[in-house]
This record gives C-alpha cells, sequence and structure tokens, in this order.
C-alpha cells in the first residue's frame, strides 16, 4: 500500500475494492454494495471501535459503498469525497430511492405529520439528501413517512452560490473535532460544508485542501472574500481583506476575527505560520 493515501483508498491487509485490482494487492478483491445514511450524521473512524476518536461526518441521504460488515461496523467509502473508514451499520440501508431534494438550511426538523406542533422525530443538517413523494402545502412528505418543511428544500444539485455566506452562518457552532453539522463542526468540515453546499468539489482534510484547491493569491495581492488560508493542520475562510472565519480549539467554535490576531495567536501557540494562500477560481 505504499504511495497510496488510506483515507480514500479502500484497501486492508485483507482486501480491497475490486476497481483496485491490478493496483493495490490483497488477497481478495470485493464489489461495493451503494448504500445510504438513514440517520442525521453518522460518525466514521478509521478503526471498528467508538473509542477511536471522528474522522468525519456522513450525513442523512448520502452515498456509501460499503466492502465489508462485521460485528455491527460497515466499513467502505463516502461517495461524495472519497474518505474510507468504519461506519456504524445499522445507520445504513440499501439505496433504493434515489433522492430528489437537498436540505439548503442549516439544520431543519422532521415531524410526523403536517404541524409544526408535533412533536419532532428528529433533524437533519445541510447537504442531506431525501426523497419526497409529495408536496402539500408547506410541508414535503419523504419516502420514510415523515415530513419536512418544503422551503427548507431544494433541488438535488441546489447551490447556495455565495460559499461563504453558508459559513458564516456557523457562526457560533462549537468546534466538534472530524464534525459537520450545524451540532459541531471542525476547520476543515466548515470550509468543506460551506463549498459543498456551492457545488465545489472539496476534499475532507487541510493537507487534501492545501493541495487540491484553487492557485496560490498572487504575491503581493491583497486578500480578498473567500480566499482560503492554511496553517499545517489548520484552514479558514477569509470574510474580507482582513477577517478570518474558522472553527478552532482555541475559541471552541466557529468565529469571525482579524486575520493578524488569529495569525499571531497560531503562530505562538499551535500551528505555526501559513503555509499556504489559496484563492478559488471562477
Amino acid at each position: 500500500m505504499t504511495g497510496f493515501d488510506p483515507r480514500r483508498t479502500p484497501a486492508r491487509d485483507d482486501l480491497a475494492a475490486a476497481h483496485l485490482a491490478g493496483t493495490v494487492t490483497a488477497p481478495r478483491y470485493v464489489e461495493g454494495l451503494r448504500m445510504r445514511v438513514i440517520d442525521e450524521a453518522i460518525p466514521l473512524r478509521a478503526r471498528p471501535s467508538p473509542d477511536c476518536s471522528l474522522d468525519t461526518q456522513v450525513l442523512f441521504g448520502e452515498e456509501v459503498v460499503i466492502y465489508d460488515v462485521e460485528e455491527g461496523w460497515a466499513w467502505g467509502q463516502i461517495s461524495s469525497d472519497g474518505y474510507v473508514g468504519y461506519m456504524p451499520a445499522d445507520s445504513l440501508d440499501a439505496l433504493l430511492v434515489e433522492p430528489t431534494h437537498r436540505v439548503i438550511v442549516p439544520r431543519t426538523f422532521l415531524y410526523p405529520g403536517r404541524s409544526m406542533k408535533a412533536p419532532v422525530l428528529g433533524a437533519l443538517p445541510l447537504g442531506a439528501l431525501v426523497a419526497v413523494t409529495a408536496v402539500k402545502g408547506d410541508f414535503a412528505f419523504l419516502a420514510d413517512g415523515r415530513c419536512i418543511w418544503s422551503t427548507h428544500l431544494g433541488a438535488p444539485d441546489a447551490r447556495l452560490h455565495d460559499f461563504v455566506a453558508t459559513a458564516e452562518l456557523y457562526i457560533g457552532v462549537p468546534y466538534l473535532w472530524g464534525g459537520k453539522t450545524f451540532s459541531g463542526l471542525d476547520c476543515s468540515g466548515l470550509v468543506q460544508v460551506a463549498l459543498q453546499a456551492s457545488g465545489l468539489i472539496s476534499p475532507r482534510d487541510t493537507d487534501m485542501m492545501q493541495a487540491e484547491l484553487g492557485v496560490p493569491v498572487p504575491e503581493g495581492a491583497a486578500l480578498r472574500r473567500g480566499d482560503i488560508i492554511f496553517w499545517k493542520g489548520h484552514v479558514g475562510l477569509m470574510r474580507d481583506e482582513a477577517t478570518l472565519l474558522h472553527a478552532n480549539g482555541h475559541h471552541m467554535l466557529v468565529v469571525s476575527e482579524p486575520l493578524d490576531v488569529a495569525r499571531a495567536r497560531i503562530a505562538e501557540k499551535s500551528f505555526g505560520a501559513v503555509t499556504a494562500m489559496r484563492r478559488l477560481e471562477p
């Protein structure tokens, strides 16, 4: 497996995805099974243990490709960003119905019927994918029988065109390592969620983002809204030429603060100097 990033390569010592045959050596190769997430947001971990730290989350309706299931853990790959790991098997179901809509607000509730006064059955995060069978008044009926406020949904390819404005919705949300929802997220989770809501493909981790997103900010150029600032192990978005928006472990929140203030503190206490400034091309 030398030369392959295990975070995005569905291969273990005992098996690998069938499409890797001839590229990765493994005792056996497995055709994956397409499945979907049926809980609000489920953990993906590097090992099949609840004590293992959270690598990322997979959102309701997202597609995953599963290669192995054992003792309640499903091992597979997220279709959207390619991340590989272990997920709770009972939070997955066969992908029988294709999604028809996407959640376009930070979080929305699920109801047993067409009443906002009814007991809430759950909630869905921004980016969750759902299958709508009917719309009656202000409510959309999902394939599983639950209802959701219809204006909180857009088409599967719906796009929130200002990704910085999307990220700004999360100001004050608590920091959660590996998180990707309004209940908590980390620095790269914030950036990925915002970019994906705008239809932009984004990897999950900071080092991947630095290598793959955008182009370098021209030497001597002023920063502008949407520029992405990287440290080794940290990332944030510029709201304007001087203000950084980021989820961070100093405040344990998503905050907006002067870049100069954040840069000095980070250099002194945590991730060192800025490693890159990247700009997404139009």
